[in-house]
């Protein structure tokens, strides 16, 4: 039996709001055949299960026969996107666009050859405006072949002026493929390797970067030619833990965003993005009341009557959202107050479990985890971390995987379960053995933990201050500040050596931050 992540079909109609359910039905009602009326009762049939069950449809609709289904499915999964496609498209500028240039090509066809070149002069004026210059080529291609097949009575040197503006628009395109393919390729090797580990990481991202980044000026550049210029040194940055230079580009990124409104408005899934990745620099360098400002911007963004919508900006909004309100939790050190959103937060889990991958959901359940663990409730932590420790996919997200690992043996001995302490040690052996990147912080806290049941209740707070001021030095190298990124580990060693809470520790933390 298929699942839902699996089926097509099903993953669409599960994504429509109730607003374009009822635009597909009246859609699909004016096609008035048999066939219509057969892949509307498979379209009510699927939209009235939690689960993809062909069985269940055939039993419901017997009218549809099993060799059917197949063609049936098709032809309903064609009519979805064309009706979704009418929808929107007073939303999608670029379907617009295409649409005109369709309808030049069959005032083309018909011979009318001025109407076509003045549709198309409307087309490119668009294009040209939303910085679409993919759609510029296309119609200064159609242009060309019209002025040189047909005596259009056009301007004398219109033949020039048409190849001086492709040989510009060229230029334009072939600048923003290069940059986006550096922005692309260094985010894949963020996803890759994360931050440097080490010298030669940081010779060889750089090398790279260098060699890649073609020149720009910036003051003639296009707005797609600023944005992936600064995307890609969002992500050069963010390997190379240079978090003050990350900062600023991603504030760049920003503020393009809100020199173009209108581009705020067409590409807002990008200006998201880049707002996550401001609030995201900012949590790094500690800088809260930037966080704090940036994060209000987009909450204020999501809360706007009038922006667009779509599933995938709401999808955005939940995923940018609810990942930086527990940031913002983690700087205060307001563990138990954080734990008021979670309840909202596992809906959002359910309700988004089609488009959210398994890489977010583990960092989410990763983060409920922290804060369960830092209000002082090592059970639950317990709970959340083995979602992600016996996940199936090992390899996904190493880091998160190894410290969910650290983090469960440090909620066991908080929780007192001495009886599953050795199996908990033997776990996190066997897993750093199999890790290819093992660093010395993970080591250190390690070999710790291991060794803390041979520890004489007396002399634990002396161990603590040992193990804190061995981190303190791991941290010095900038390569191995990598993993305090995750975990707060010398806060907790911190409130054992105080024997405080761990949030009361990063509550005073906080009051210094800027």
């Amino acid at each position: 039996m298929p699942s839902e992540s699996s089926d097509p079909v099903f993953q669409l109609i599960k994504s429509l709001t109730r607003t374009e359910k009822r635009h597909f039905r009246l859609f699909a009602n004016r096609q008035g055949s048999t066939d219509g009326l057969k892949f509307l009762q498979l379209f009510d049939a699927l939209d009235d299960m939690e689960r993809y069950d062909e069985e269940r449809v055939l039993a419901r609709v017997p009218a549809i026969k099993k060799v059917q289904v197949a063609n049936l499915k098709a032809n309903l999964y064609r009519q979805l996107l064309a009706s979704l496609r009418m929808y929107h498209a007073g939303q999608n500028l670029d379907i617009q666009l295409h649409e005109q240039l369709d309808y030049a090509r069959v005032l083309y066809n018909r011979g009318l050859y001025q109407q076509s070149l003045r549709m198309l002069e409307k087309v490119k004026a668009a294009a040209h405006q939303a910085g679409m210059p993919h759609i510029v080529l296309l119609v200064l291609d159609f242009e060309k072949m019209i002025e040189g097949q047909y005596i259009t009575r056009s301007l004398r040197d219109r033949a020039k002026e048409l190849s001086e503006e492709a040989t510009v628009t060229v230029s334009h395109v072939a600048r923003e493929h290069e940059l986006s393919n550096l922005a692309l390729r260094m985010y894949g090797l963020y996803l890759k390797i994360g931050h440097t580990r080490n010298q030669q990481d940081y010779e060889r991202a750089t090398a790279f970067f260098h060699k890649e980044l073609p020149p720009l000026d910036l003051r003639q550049a296009s707005f797609f030619e600023q944005l992936y210029y600064y995307q890609a040194h969002v992500w050069y940055y963010t390997i190379t833990q240079d978090f003050r230079l990350c900062f600023r580009y991603a504030q760049k990124w920003v503020d393009l965003f809100e020199h173009h409104p209108i581009m705020r408005e067409q590409q807002n899934m990008l200006y998201l993005k880049g707002l996550h990745n401001l609030l995201i620099t900012s949590h790094n360098l500690l800088y809260y009341s930037k966080f704090a400002q940036v994060l209000a911007q987009l909450e204020a963004f999501s809360a706007d009557p009038d922006r667009r919508t779509s599933p995938n900006v709401e999808m955005l909004l939940f995923l940018y959202i609810y990942t930086n309100r527990l940031n913002g939790y983690f700087m205060r050190g307001q563990f138990t107050e954080g734990l008021t959103i979670v309840p909202d937060l596992l809906a959002g889990l359910d309700h988004f479990r089609l488009q959210l991958d398994s890489h977010r959901r583990l960092v989410f359940y990763y983060k409920i985890a922290s804060l369960y663990f830092g209000s002082g409730q090592p059970d639950k932590a317990i709970e959340y971390l083995n979602k992600v420790i016996y996940f199936k996919d090992i390899s996904l997200r190493e880091d998160i995987q190894c410290f969910a690992r650290i983090l469960n043996l440090i909620a066991h001995y908080e929780a007192g379960r001495d009886e599953a302490l050795e199996y908990q040690v033997r776990s996190v052996y066997r897993f750093l053995g199999k890790m290819n990147d093992q660093q010395q912080m993970q080591v250190a806290i390690f070999q710790f933990l291991r060794n803390l049941g041979d520890v004489a209740p007396s002399q634990l707070k002396d161990a603590f201050i040992q193990l804190k001021d061995k981190l303190i030095r791991i941290a010095e190298n900038p390569f191995e500040r990598r993993p305090f990124l995750y975990l707060d580990i010398i806060s907790w060693l911190e409130s054992k050596i105080e024997n405080v809470p761990v949030q009361e520790i990063i509550r005073r933390k906080f009051s210094k931050l800027k």
